[in-house]
Formats: structure tokens, C-alpha cells, sequence
């Protein structure tokens, strides 16, 4: 606990940095009826996907920041917990879409395939889950963590949503490090990835990427890339094989910490998990599909 103290405070400053401007942006776009605008503009395509048009600008600010930067946004758009799920997943899969892609280019994948992949499937995702998401699912998104902004008082609002959400996303990252160095103290890593064979087989990949598997789904692709790259390196993976256990961690990766945050605040950790598996399924076998009759 004591190891985890200063890496989730320089962790959680960091991540505030981002953050919390962007919030008070989205907080005065809304409050000045500039969301509500870009809306009208964004509505066609956003309810392909059942979602209002304001949702995009969680779903986008995810995409070029990160996870918690979108989440920041939704916690000021009031959205459905239903309508918050279909954007949870696309943030799932989009975020930090850049950083992550160009981690995926140095780990051995294209770069614009790795983009393209993960933009088309975020929306295939959401469609999917527009079709099978139960219609009465109640509540709102980040109910009792997030305050209305009245008209005189919206800053003020803010301020202390913003101290609630801070306090949430500090506790949560401590509660990631601690089991992240719980695991790396007890050697778990290399003793997990000898049962995963099976697993591998199931999904499409390699026994020997199993270790790399780990690692993606637990720090996710741009916290864990430096131990990807250093499997890479000492030989540990071949660079095809970690271009095909790519194909499966842009669909899957950072599971833990993703279901974690979402789940916190009411969406429902099995729709994220299970639909996040299926599509992992589907681009991996599709992508084999794909080479064995010479298209892809």
C-alpha cells in the first residue's frame, strides 16, 4: 500500500490535468446551449446507435484523450444508464486511439489498421448493443457523483462534482496499483500464463503470447507496452505473433481497469466484458478468415 501511494498520486495528477478542463468546458458548453447545438448536427448519426447527439462528445473526448477524460465529459451530459453503456463500450474500445495505435505500429501492427479497426468496431459494438440492451434499464449515468448546474450556481456545481469524481478516480487507481504490484511482488504473471493455453487456442492467438495477453488486458495497451515491447525484445515473441495478439487487445485490452471505473458508477460489468470478448472473437477469427482466402 505504502509503493502504491506515490505512483496513484502522480497517476491521478496527471490524469486531472486533462480532466478537469475539459469538464468545466463540456459543464459551460452545456450550460450556455452550446452542446445542445452541436447535437442537432450530431443527432443522424448518433441514433443509428440509439444514443442522443450530445453523447459524442463523451465518446470523442474519450477517443483523442482517454478513458477517464470521456468519462469526465459524460459525468455532464445526463445520460441514461442505458444510453452511458452504448458509450461505454465505444469508449472501451476508442480510447486514447492515437497514443494506442501508435503503440500498436511499435509493437509490431499498422498503425491505420489498428485506427480504422477500432473506430468501425466501436459503432459496430454500439449497434450490436442498441439491438440487445434491455429498453427499461433505470437509473442515470454517474447518479449521486454528479450535480445538476443551475443556472446561477453551475460553477459552483462543478466544483464539487469535480471533488467527488476526483476522490473516486484517486481511490480507484489505488485500488489498480495495489493488485498490479501484488502481482509482480508474488511472481503471478508467469504462473498465470501456463493455464491460458486453452484460452489462447480459443481465441485465435498463440500459446506463447499468453504472458503478453495478461499484460494488455491488465495494464492495457499503452500502460503495458513497455513490457510488450521487452517481450519482444528478449525473444519472448515473435513480432507476427504480437501483431496477432494486437488484432485481439485493441478489442480486449485494459479489461480490468475499464470494467472497474465503468462498473463503479452503474453500467453493468457483463455487457462490457462479454461484448468486448465477442468482438475480440469475431476480428481475430474473421482476420484468419480473411488471410486463409487471401484478403486481408
Amino acid at each position: 500500500m505504502k509503493e502504491s501511494v506515490r505512483p496513484t498520486t502522480k497517476t491521478t495528477l496527471w490524469l486531472l490535468k486533462i480532466m478537469l478542463p475539459i469538464s468545466l468546458v463540456v459543464t459551460a458548453m452545456q450550460h450556455y446551449g452550446i452542446i445542445d447545438a452541436i447535437a442537432v448536427y450530431l443527432n443522424p448519426v448518433m441514433e443509428l446507435v440509439g444514443l442522443p447527439g450530445k453523447a459524442a462528445v463523451g465518446f470523442l473526448t474519450g477517443a483523442f484523450v482517454t478513458t477517464y477524460a470521456g468519462i469526465a465529459a459524460m459525468l455532464q451530459l445526463s445520460l441514461t444508464m442505458r444510453e452511458a453503456t452504448i458509450v461505454g463500450i465505444m469508449m472501451c474500445l476508442c480510447h486514447a486511439l492515437f497514443v494506442e495505435s501508435a503503440v500498436n505500429r511499435r509493437v509490431g501492427s499498422s498503425f491505420w489498421k489498428m485506427f480504422v479497426i477500432r473506430l468501425c468496431m466501436a459503432f459496430l459494438c454500439a449497434f450490436y448493443l442498441n439491438l440487445v440492451l434491455p429498453q427499461d434499464m433505470t437509473g442515470r449515468f454517474g447518479e449521486g457523483i454528479t450535480m445538476d448546474a443551475d443556472d446561477g450556481n453551475w460553477l459552483w456545481a462543478w466544483v464539487v462534482s469535480s471533488i467527488k469524481m476526483s476522490i473516486l478516480i484517486y481511490l480507484l487507481i489505488f485500488a489498480l496499483m495495489i493488485v498490479q504490484r501484488m502481482v509482480e511482488h508474488y511472481g503471478l504473471m508467469e504462473r498465470l500464463a501456463r493455464p491460458l493455453h486453452p484460452l489462447m487456442r480459443f481465441c485465435g492467438l498463440p500459446e506463447s503470447a499468453a504472458y503478453m495477453w495478461i499484460v494488455g488486458n491488465i495494464l492495457g495497451i499503452s500502460y503495458g507496452s513497455a513490457v510488450m515491447m521487452d517481450l519482444e525484445e528478449q525473444g519472448k515473441i515473435t513480432p507476427d505473433e504480437a501483431n496477432d495478439v494486437n488484432y485481439h487487445l485493441i478489442m480486449n485490452h485494459s479489461l480490468l481497469e475499464d470494467t472497474t471505473v465503468f462498473a463503479s458508477m452503474g453500467i453493468p460489468a457483463l455487457w462490457i466484458i462479454s461484448t468486448r470478448f465477442l468482438f475480440a472473437l469475431i476480428v481475430v477469427w474473421g482476420r484468419k478468415a480473411f488471410k486463409f482466402l487471401k484478403l486481408f
